[in-house]
């Protein structure tokens, strides 16, 4: 696919330049929004107004809103007032606002002075509600229906409206503003009376969401649901909106992009990577880099505290980066399984019991065949083919005292890594944050104070 966007812009760059302007029209109205926005996107500043003025006014909005904030910035700026309000006529509420919420201040002014009397209504009502809130993601162009009416005059009430909103496949049926019920195209399509009311075929059974409820428990709905929209009520249940899929696809984008970046110890960031400075990347990574290196000093502690113990037997210091790594290793598997499970409310912190004992039985599993597989790695390897061992005394004694720690942090690891998560998500912090980086800082000063613990109650140091 990038292959392809590559040849469409260098092809598109040589008809510029060539002035075939009636020919890279012919193209560009073949063409998707989105491969469009991706292809504008690498252009060079200097021609993106020409390119973008090359579209017919339908398909200019729909790549308008593909395309990337600083993009959409430029056009903005370039465009005559005309201009700019024939893009905004052919926007869906929602997605002005999200176009909004990525200007300056001075844009957005410009912006809202442009916008019809209606859009701007409910452009100001959208983003009053709080960031990442349904509210804030839903548009305010649905089909309503009045359970009075005849499956008749329902569609042709769709007819005459339908064409200025998002979708019409499903329709809401109100009662002063309150949502009672739920009807599809199709259900009017096909039934067998055009004179039926709509209230005798409707479904009362509407499941809907509060304009205060968080968006990514509203995303999670479209996938167990399977809806294609979904209606959006306040605290009296009056519908005021609805969020549609193409809607909760981003929101589950960018709720598994933010948690991603939580789990590598990077503070979220909502711009592309390409388009942030090294200032502003440093910015998000230097904070838990810095807080990790100083909760590392607990390992360098641990291993000061036995220095002795590791003179007498050197051998052991080989062994401590392996031992550490597979700790962290484990318990970062435990966590991202619990986090995920959290994320997808699978998992509740009542279940914590339950979760521990599953975990020590995966433990004691992966401990013994850790173990066994490291027992006989350093036999071949360390003590066979390398000779690590040669003038210490009691070498298989040392290498169970190896195996047996690798076993007992693995445990101790599993175990730190599938509660941390529950615990954070109860004292009602992110659960993503406990992941990998954090609970490795943890199961590293363990698995030295195992190791250090074993070998000292075995071997004489």
């Amino acid at each position: 696919m990038a292959e392809h966007t590559i040849i469409m812009q260098t092809t598109l760059q040589k008809l510029l330049e060539e002035k075939k302007y009636s020919t890279l029209r012919d193209i560009l109205v073949t063409m998707k929004p989105a491969d469009i926005a991706a292809i504008f996107d690498e252009m060079e500043a200097a021609r993106l107004p020409l390119l973008y003025r090359l579209l017919p006014k339908e398909l200019a909005a729909d790549t308008f809103v593909e395309m990337e904030p600083e993009a959409q910035e430029l056009l903005i700026r370039g465009f005559s007032d005309a201009e700019l309000k024939d893009v905004l006529d052919e926007l869906f509420v929602d997605d002005a606002v999200d176009i909004i919420e990525e200007m300056p201040a001075t844009v957005v002014r410009r912006i809202l002075a442009q916008a019809a009397p209606e859009m701007r209504t409910s452009i100001n009502e959208i983003l009053r509600y709080p960031e990442n809130s349904a509210g804030s993601i839903m548009t305010t162009e649905y089909v309503s229906l009045s359970p009075t009416l005849t499956v008749a005059e329902a569609i042709t009430r769709i007819r005459r409206t339908g064409i200025d909103k998002e979708t019409i496949y499903t329709c809401y049926v109100i009662r002063n503003r309150v949502l009672v019920g739920v009807v599809t195209v199709k259900d009017l399509l096909l039934a067998p009376d055009d004179d039926a009311m709509i209230e005798s075929m409707m479904s009362a059974n509407v499941i809907a969401v509060n304009t205060h409820d968080d968006q990514e428990e509203v995303a999670q709905m479209f996938s167990k649901y399977d809806f294609m929209a979904l209606p959006v009520v306040d605290a009296e249940n009056r519908l005021v909106g609805i969020i549609t899929f193409d809607d909760a696809m981003d929101v589950m984008e960018e709720e598994a992009t933010e948690d991603i970046e939580k789990m590598a110890a990077i503070i979220p960031s909502e711009k592309p990577y390409m388009s942030m400075t090294p200032f502003e990347i440093w910015k998000n990574r230097i904070p838990w880099l810095m807080l990790l290196m100083v909760s590392a000093t607990f390992t360098g502690l641990i291993i000061s505290r036995f220095e002795s113990a590791l003179e007498k037997l050197v051998i052991l210091t080989a062994f401590i980066p392996m031992l550490m790594d597979t700790a962290g290793n484990s318990g970062s598997q435990a966590s991202v399984t619990i986090i995920r499970g959290l994320s997808l409310n699978e998992i509740e912190f009542s279940d914590i019991l339950l979760i521990i004992w599953k975990e020590v039985r995966v433990a004691v599993l992966c401990g013994l065949s850790l173990g066994i597989a490291c027992f006989g790695k350093i036999l071949l390897v360390d003590f066979l083919i390398m000779d690590s061992f040669a003038g210490v005394s009691s070498p298989f004694l040392i290498i169970g005292v190896i195996c047996i720690t690798l076993s007992i942090t693995v445990l101790f690891a599993k175990i730190v890594g599938c509660t941390l998560p529950l615990f954070a998500k109860k004292l009602g912090f992110d659960p993503a944050v406990m992941a990998s980086p954090f609970i490795t800082t943890i199961v590293d000063a363990l698995s030295l104070l195992v190791y250090f613990g074993v070998a000292s109650a075995f071997l004489p140091i």
